[in-house]
């Protein structure tokens, strides 16, 4: 089963998403120098429309992580904005403080198309990230999480049932499940 790829981009062009995302939150919680920082991001590839998220962790643990699924905005435009509401918006968590931001690792997910999935038992957990919709709640886990938890399909599907706010085996019964793969890089922690 193919869900269809995600953005493919060059290891230039992943440091410079994670530059963009880092400055991003450097300008917004400040203070920063005068001098504006320089978002050079011209290659199409970071113009080209895809959703993405951006995870913040700080020692390792998680910090903070807000996504946008639509393929609706150029790559670059979404990573500025979703780096600084996981940083300073995130209900899980307090904003980012300008003495956290060194410590933080910045990690981007570029997500590929979101296709339906009618065997949702064979997923395979950590190669796909999952969307359960029932028309009225939805949860989304990234393939990542499956991987860093241990998770096997089942489980993953149930967390992200649970994410949604529905029942562990509402991928069974009322919900739809849809599968994406993403391209998933990290700062070096």
């Amino acid at each position: 089963m193919t869900s269809g790829s995600a953005v493919r981009l060059s290891v230039l062009e992943q440091h410079q998403l994670l530059r963009i995302a880092r400055r991003s939150v450097a300008q917004t919680i400040g203070p920063v120098s005068t001098k504006m920082f320089d978002f050079d991001a011209d290659t199409p590839a970071l113009r080209q429309h895809a959703g993405v998220f951006v995870t913040l962790r700080l020692a390792k643990v998680l910090r903070g992580c807000i996504g946008h699924v639509e393929a609706d905005r150029p790559l670059v435009d979404l990573v500025r904005r979703v780096a600084i509401v996981a940083a300073t918006e995130d209900p899980r968590f307090g904003p980012v403080t300008v003495n956290e931001l060194p410590g933080i690792v910045f990690e981007v997910s570029v997500l590929g198309p979101l296709v339906e999935h009618t065997d949702p038992l064979q997923i395979e957990a950590g190669r796909y990230g999952l969307v359960v919709d029932d028309g009225t709640r939805h949860g989304l886990l990234l393939p990542q999480v499956a991987v860093e938890w241990g998770w096997d399909t089942r489980t993953f599907l149930a967390e992200t049932c649970k994410k949604a706010g529905l029942g562990p085996d509402a991928w069974r019964t009322t919900a739809r499940v849809f599968v994406f793969e993403a391209e998933v890089f990290a700062e070096d922690d």
